[in-house]
C-alpha cells in the first residue's frame, strides 16, 4: 500500500514539474511574440521632402484619338438592294456608288415625266405661236405655261429619283462596318443604317485639363503628341478646340488635330498623350505626385511625424509632370509618404526606409 502511494505522489510531482515548465516556456513564448508585434507594426514606407524650387510649367495630358470624321450612313429612301460594291475595310471617295437599289419602276416613271415634259413644252410653243396672231386667249397661254412649269419639276424630281438608285458616300474615309447584303431591302422611316464610315487621314485627340492649364492655351497653338502604341514616333498637332465650360470634375476639354501617317497607322481609339510645352518656368512649393493618397483629386497627403504617420488636408494645385504644387496644407521641409501608403491609417507607426 505504502508502495502505491509512493508511486501516485511521484506521478503527481512530475505531473506538476511538467505544468511549471510548459506555463514558463508559454510565458517565454508571449513575451517574444509581443516583442516581435510590435517591432512590426511599424508599416515600412519611403519619404520624400516638400520643396519650394523652381519647376517647369510644362505638362502632360492623355485621352484617347478619334476620327476626323465619322458617319453612321443610313438610307433616305425605300427600295431593294441590287448590288454593294464596298467591303469592309475599302477605302472609298466623297460621290463614290456604294451600292445599288432596284430601279427599274424608277426608271420608267422618269421615262413617263420626260415624254410629258417635252409634250408640255411643244404645247407651250403652239400656244405661244397663235396667241401672236390671236389664235388663242393670254389665259390660254398662261395655263400651257403653267403645265410646262409642272412637267418640268416633275422631271427634275424623276431625275432625282434615278439618282437615288446608286447611293453614294457622303465622306471620304474607310469602311468600317456593313450593315446590308444584296437583297436587303431598305426604308426610309425609320432609315435604314447602310455603313460606317471613318475618316482617319487626321485625327483629333481629346483630352481634359484643369483650370490653371487652360489658362495658358490658345486655339493654333502647336503639341507634341506621342502614343502609347507607338513610343517611338513623335506627331505634330496643334490645337482646334477650347471648351469655354468646365465639365463636373471642373476639367475642360482640349482638341488636338494631327495629320495621320501615310499608312494610317494611328488608329480611332489608340491612347494618346499631349506633351504642352509652355516654355516656362516658376518658383513653387511642390510634392511628388505619388504622394497623394488614391489620385491627386483626394487632395490627401500622410505626413511623418515622430515616425507616425498624420493624414493632412491640402490644396493641390497644378500637375506638373510628376510633381503636383501645393497651394495650401503643407511647409517646406514636411516629410511626405510616396509608397507604403496602401498600408496605412491615420495614426499608425512607420519605419522609414531608403
Amino acid at each position: 500500500m505504502k508502495k502505491i502511494i509512493t508511486t501516485v505522489l511521484l506521478i503527481i510531482a512530475a505531473l506538476v514539474v511538467i505544468g511549471y515548465v510548459l506555463t514558463k516556456n508559454k510565458t517565454e513564448n508571449k513575451a517574444k511574440t509581443d516583442v516581435v508585434a510590435e517591432k512590426n507594426a511599424a508599416v515600412s514606407v519611403k519619404t520624400a521632402q516638400v520643396k519650394t524650387e523652381e519647376v517647369s510649367l510644362d505638362f502632360l495630358a492623355n485621352g484617347n484619338f478619334e476620327p476626323i470624321q465619322e458617319l453612321t450612313f443610313s438610307a433616305e429612301k425605300s427600295g431593294k438592294v441590287i448590288s454593294v460594291l464596298v467591303k469592309e475595310g475599302d477605302y472609298v471617295n466623297v460621290g463614290q456608288t456604294l451600292l445599288t437599289v432596284r430601279g427599274d419602276v424608277i426608271n420608267v416613271n422618269a421615262q413617263t415625266a420626260k415624254a410629258s415634259y417635252d409634250n408640255a413644252k411643244a404645247d407651250y410653243a403652239r400656244y405661244e405661236n397663235a396667241f401672236k396672231t390671236g389664235g388663242v386667249t393670254k389665259q390660254q397661254l398662261d395655263q400651257a405655261k403653267l403645265s410646262l412649269t409642272n412637267a418640268q419639276a416633275n422631271l427634275t424630281q424623276a431625275n432625282i429619283n434615278v439618282g437615288d438608285t446608286r447611293v453614294k458616300a457622303p465622306i471620304k474615309g474607310f469602311i468600317n462596318k456593313k450593315y446590308i447584303e444584296p437583297g436587303s431591302i431598305l426604308s426610309g422611316m425609320p432609315a435604314t443604317a447602310l455603313f460606317d464610315i471613318v475618316n482617319v487621314s487626321s485625327l483629333k485627340l481629346k483630352v481634359n485639363v484643369n483650370e490653371t492649364q487652360v489658362a495658358s492655351l490658345k486655339k493654333g497653338n502647336a503639341v507634341i503628341v506621342t502614343s502609347s502604341v507607338f513610343p517611338d514616333k513623335i506627331f505634330s498637332g496643334k490645337i482646334t478646340f477650347i471648351a469655354s465650360k468646365a465639365d463636373e470634375s471642373l476639367n475642360f476639354p482640349v482638341e488636338i488635330e494631327i495629320a495621320n501617317n501615310a499608312d494610317n497607322s494611328l488608329k480611332a481609339g489608340m491612347y494618346g498623350t499631349a506633351s504642352f510645352g509652355s516654355k516656362q518656368k516658376q518658383t513653387l512649393k511642390v510634392v511628388p505626385r505619388n504622394a497623394f493618397v488614391g489620385s491627386v483629386s483626394s487632395n490627401q497627403i500622410f505626413v511623418v511625424e515622430n515616425n507616425i504617420a498624420k493624414l493632412k488636408k491640402v490644396t493641390a494645385g497644378r500637375i506638373l509632370g510628376d510633381l503636383v504644387e501645393i497651394v495650401d496644407g503643407l511647409s517646406d521641409g514636411d516629410t511626405v509618404i510616396i509608397t507604403g501608403q496602401i498600408n496605412l491609417q491615420d495614426g499608425n507607426a512607420v519605419e522609414v526606409i531608403k
